[in-house]
């Protein structure tokens, strides 16, 4: 009897502070910045960014900054009217011809977006 308890003691004690282990620890966050988005779009443009990189970055939410979700949407949309699922794997660029020059576009209207927001600080 003694040893059940004993095991049923420790088992107990394993699991609450397993169960306290994961209240206190917070969730994740991914925190995309605009040099990050630079150099995705860099790639793409170069035709060396992979889908998987390319959905990764551009379809998770960017909550901190309006600005910054409002270029990822925008890159989402370009995606959805210029792309094609599985293109790189074909050997062909993530986007077409006229996808490739709105995101160029779009890349260096963040560029200078983001040297004016540097300045300014």
């Amino acid at each position: 009897m003694s040893l059940f308890l004993l095991v049923l003691t420790v088992c107990l004690v394993i699991f609450g502070g397993m169960i306290a282990l994961m209240m206190l620890s917070g969730t994740p966050r991914y925190r995309t910045e605009p040099e990050q988005l630079m150099a995705l779009f860099d790639k793409a443009l170069s035709s060396s960014v992979s889908e998987t990189e390319w959905d990764t970055i551009i379809g998770y939410p960017i909550r901190h900054d309006d600005y910054l979700e409002g270029i990822r949407r925008r890159a989402q949309r370009l995606m959805e009217e210029h792309g094609r699922h599985g293109r790189v794997a074909r050997g062909k660029p993530l986007l077409d011809d006229e996808g490739r020059e709105e995101l160029a576009a779009l890349r260096d209207h963040l560029a200078a977006h983001t040297a004016l927001r540097r300045r300014e600080d």
